[in-house]
């Protein structure tokens, strides 16, 4: 297992970090777990990484389309002296109770006694159980195998996770379940998006035709797919550029490798963004 940098104004304002960390580490797990026959490999991506607005969602969404590429790579390689490693992606929401989630730090700010602070009344998000996260990946796993044909090769599993839910009422509820009152007991602050965040996140691209799966509450995305070689290329030019501190390239790299990044006007400094 690899960890992941996916504290969003962290990775906006150490964007290569971001990419050493998130894509280059993945590229480097994968063709690790390929060099020594593994037979399949997970690869836990984020909705951050559909029509991405950060640096994470963009080296996430890199990083699936690498292991995109791979597994169709290996499939095609295949004979009857080995079956090749399977790369399956799965896409998460926000998980509830995970280090960094907002319902944590909502429980922190009531029982300081203090205000709620929501970047935007707008602002909705995805969520889904630690279950449910835990669930989507073995269900996965499970599921790749039993499924093995060319139509699910290079593609992407993701949790039916209805509709997404406004943080404000997500805060009020949690005021209500201390026994106050929003607004009179515990006020909620709006304190604007931070940079590279969105409004309304996304669990698919429109350009992503969707499969149905064994079970129900799953479905698979087809996203474009991009040919190996060429990508391993592209990645191999972007660690260079990234080890070599040229952060300005690195993002220019990022633009054009995933082309419906959008990068973020303003970036925090990485001081801002670990609280300093």
């Amino acid at each position: 297992m690899r960890r992941t940098l996916k504290h969003l104004p962290m990775v906006e304002a150490n964007p290569i970090e971001g990419v050493l960390t998130n894509t280059i580490g993945s590229r480097n797990v994968a063709e690790a777990a390929r060099a020594f026959g593994a037979s399949l490999v997970v690869m836990i991506s984020t909705d951050k990484a559909v029509n991405p607005t950060s640096v994470l969602g963009a080296t996430k969404r890199l990083a699936e389309s690498f292991c995109q590429a791979l597994d169709l790579y290996e499939a095609r390689g295949r004979t009857s002296y080995g079956q090749g490693t399977r790369y399956v992606t799965v896409r998460f929401g926000n998980v509830l109770g995970s280090t960094g989630s907002v319902v944590p730090l909502f429980a922190r700010q009531l029982a300081a006694g203090g205000r709620l602070t929501v970047t935007d009344p707008e602002v909705a998000r995805f969520f889904m159980t630690v279950r449910e996260a835990v669930e989507l990946v073995l269900q996965a796993s499970a599921l790749s195998p039993a499924a093995e044909t060319t139509e699910t090769r290079g593609k992407i599993f993701v949790l039916d996770m209805g509709e997404p839910v406004k943080i404000v009422d997500l805060a009020r509820q949690m005021i209500r379940l201390a026994g106050r009152r929003p607004d009179r007991d515990i006020e909620i602050e709006f304190i604007g998006l931070r940079p590279g965040e969105k409004l309304q996140e996304e669990l698919f691209h429109p350009a992503e035709p969707l499969m149905p799966t064994a079970n129900p509450g799953i479905r698979l995305a087809a996203p474009r797919t991009a040919d190996y070689a060429m990508l391993v290329r592209s990645i191999d030019e972007l660690e260079v550029s990234a080890r070599q501190r040229r952060e300005d390239r690195v993002l220019d790299l990022l633009e054009l490798l995933v082309p419906e990044y959008r990068r973020s006007a303003s970036r925090p400094s990485a001081a801002a963004a670990s609280g300093g």
